[in-house]
């Protein structure tokens, strides 16, 4: 918190010749006694492209402050016209009005200048060398640029943080150099074990289907081989049954021909059913 809080600066003798004193009134509120003194300056940017042609005008000691509310009157002298290149004496430039405590800028105030002739004429067409007694400058008042900074006034209590807190844990805390980034790191391998374990899934679910195939094909082998087992068998019968009567035996036996061959294709078909189920259910605990 400001100690001291500029209220208002108002510019008295405005616009003016350039060669006339600048006049400003101005109104500050001191909330502490201080123990030293105020120290106003007025400062004059002699051009806008170095800092080496900046002139101060003037500056003012103010003090005793007594606490409240204080007004003065601020006087300074016209800028020196040798010290500023003679191309940038008309135009537009820079007035700077600052306050300080104990050598410690707390209160800036800029303001612009307009210097020009006091006529069209001589504004459209200047002369080669300015005549100053024409020139007349204009501070445009309205439109202050106010800059505040903090400082240390009499107490340490007032003084800004000019450095952080002191963090004595901070040492004792182990270095984070090697865990940097390491969450994310964590984060990719468990998405590349996630990618592994769903690209097994797929090649598991492509196995089992292979071998459901397998099993099917085996199935239908093992149906042939039973009804050329049950052929031969029959076959057989009939040649035994021959001996005894050819004509009736060559009728049993393309009868006992046609039954064996329907008999076990549908003893077969049962069989297939439920292995053909168990290599489905097998499927359905794979996923």
């Amino acid at each position: 918190m400001s100690v001291v809080s500029l209220l208002g600066v108002k510019v008295l003798n405005n616009p003016a010749k350039f060669s006339d004193h600048y006049q400003f009134e101005i109104t500050f509120e001191c909330l502490e006694q201080l123990q030293k003194d105020l120290e106003w300056k007025l400062t004059y940017v002699g051009s806008a492209t170095s800092s080496e042609h900046d002139q101060e005008l003037d500056s003012l000691l103010v003090g005793p402050i007594p606490v409240g509310v204080n007004k003065f009157l601020f006087e300074a002298d016209p800028p020196d016209l040798r010290r500023i290149p003679s191309t940038e004496i008309l135009g537009v430039t820079v007035i700077l009005l600052t306050c300080s405590y104990d050598g410690r800028e707390f209160v800036r105030v800029g303001y612009y200048v307009n210097n020009e002739y006091d006529c069209e004429e001589l504004n459209a067409e200047p002369p080669t060398k300015p005549d100053i007694e024409r020139v007349r400058r204009n501070v445009l008042a309205e439109k202050p640029r106010v800059t505040r900074f903090a400082i240390k006034w009499d107490t340490e209590d007032s003084a800004p943080a000019e450095f952080p807190p002191e963090q004595p844990e901070a040492d004792t805390v182990e270095d984070d150099g090697a865990a940097y980034g390491a969450e994310e790191v964590e984060l990719e391998e468990g998405l590349k074990a996630e990618l592994a374990a769903e690209e097994a899934r797929a090649s598991a679910e492509g196995e089992d289907e292979e071998m459901g195939g397998a099993d099917n094909t085996v199935g239908s082998k093992n149906k042939d081989d039973d009804s050329d087992a049950g052929s031969e068998d029959l076959e057989a019968e009939s040649s035994g049954s021959e001996d005894e009567d050819a004509e009736e035996e060559e009728g049993e036996g393309d009868e006992d021909v046609d039954m064996g061959e329907g008999e076990p294709s549908k003893g077969d078909d049962e069989k297939q059913a439920p292995m053909g189920q168990h290599v489905e259910h097998t499927e359905v605990m794979v996923h």
